[in-house]
């Protein structure tokens, strides 16, 4: 079993998140094929190595080719994060991008609901 996080790595992760976010943002809709990309979660390694990004997409139909762009353009992203987080942390973190489902998972169960 997992042990908790601590504190400092929610911290980090929280930061990450809101610099991931708006890095994302920055890049805009037209560059994911008007796709609405949303950072929801990052967890991060208790030596604050690795970055896991959880991202959610909307519409979920372009998923795979959003997925496709943010690991083609990892390198160029964690550039930014690096600029943007280099007076806080030592190590800039290595980015895993992964897709959240739990929108399409709700979705979903809402539909079966309705039945």
């Amino acid at each position: 079993m997992d042990k908790p996080a601590s504190t400092r790595q929610l911290k980090v992760a929280r930061e990450l998140q809101c610099d991931l976010a708006e890095i994302i943002r920055c890049k805009g809709m037209a560059a994911f094929g008007g796709a609405m990309v949303t950072v929801s979660e990052v967890r991060i390694s208790p030596d604050l190595a690795i970055a896991k990004v959880f991202v959610s997409i909307f519409p979920s139909a372009s998923s795979d080719k959003v997925m496709k762009l943010l690991e083609e353009n990892r390198r160029a992203i964690r550039g930014e994060l690096g600029r943007k987080v280099a007076s806080q942390l030592r190590i800039v973190p290595e980015i895993d991008f992964l897709l959240d489902t739990s929108i399409d998972y709700a979705e979903h169960i809402d539909e079966l609901l309705r039945k």
